[in-house]
């Protein structure tokens, strides 16, 4: 069933992949390439023959470019290459991205707005460090966590400054 995000229509990746199966029982090609592998990034090409012609879709990711793609950025872009390939072949909801891109693009987004600048981590492990050696560890520990982020840093390090020196 495809997904509404921001009242666009986006079928996953699997529901494409379903969808070609049936409409062509099974009779077709995919396969995905490798064509660029640099330090931390990837870029793959998915090929789609069919009897009607060949389609083709490119992606490209940064093992840098969010939490999951930390993991998983080889697998995320094949994903979304095949799914650049489907839409090439009639296969998308109302949009030519898939809900899996979609959704990888906003957690991205979000994930660069939460993120401390490096200033704000230094602020914070500063103000920890007056504290005590564990109130730093333990600090720390949040900020590797991502449980101290933009939105409450200055909460955060506000209660720091307010703590006295043990």
């Amino acid at each position: 069933m495809p997904v509404n995000i921001h009242g666009k229509e986006y079928k996953t990746v699997a529901e494409r992949l379903v969808e070609l199966a049936d409409h062509t029982e099974g009779k077709y090609s995919l396969k995905t390439k490798i064509i660029g592998d640099v330090t931390d990034s990837v870029l793959i090409k998915a090929t789609l023959e069919l009897e009607r012609g060949t389609f083709v879709g490119h992606a490209y990711e940064r093992e840098d470019a969010g939490y999951i793609n930390k993991t998983s950025h080889v697998e995320n872009c094949e994903t979304s290459a095949i799914g650049r390939a489907l839409a090439s072949a009639g296969y998308a909801g109302s949009e030519f991205a898939s809900a899996d891109e979609v959704a990888n693009a906003i957690k991205q987004q979000d994930d660069i707005k939460t993120t401390l600048s490096k200033q704000q981590v230094m602020d914070l492990l500063s103000a920890a460090g007056d504290v005590d050696e564990k109130t730093y560890e333990m600090i720390a520990d949040k900020i590797d966590n991502k449980e101290i982020t933009t939105s409450n840093y200055k909460v955060s390090l506000d209660k720091l400054k307010g703590m006295k020196k043990k």
